[in-house]
């Protein structure tokens, strides 16, 4: 077994892997569903957007989540 230590906003977190398992290995079939679910998602955004529907994102900066209305205005979520 591996322990490695994170930080996790102000805390100091063990994390302990089993040496037999590999998490960046994906199956041929995980794969292809990551392909599927990221090409949905894609899809599912422009058909909102084509309809002018409000998408919901995140600021990865900021940290916050927010809308952006059909006009290209954008509102954070509190």
């Amino acid at each position: 077994m591996s322990v490695n230590e994170r930080i996790v906003g102000k805390r100091k977190v063990k994390v302990v892997t089993p040496d037999d398992s590999d998490t960046t290995i994906l199956s041929p079939e995980d794969k292809e569903m990551d392909i599927r679910v990221t090409t949905a998602v894609r899809s599912a955004i422009k058909k909102a957007a084509v309809c002018k529907a409000p998408i919901a994102k995140y600021d990865k900066r900021k940290k916050k989540a927010y809308v952006v209305r059909s006009n290209g205005e954008k509102e954070y979520v509190s």
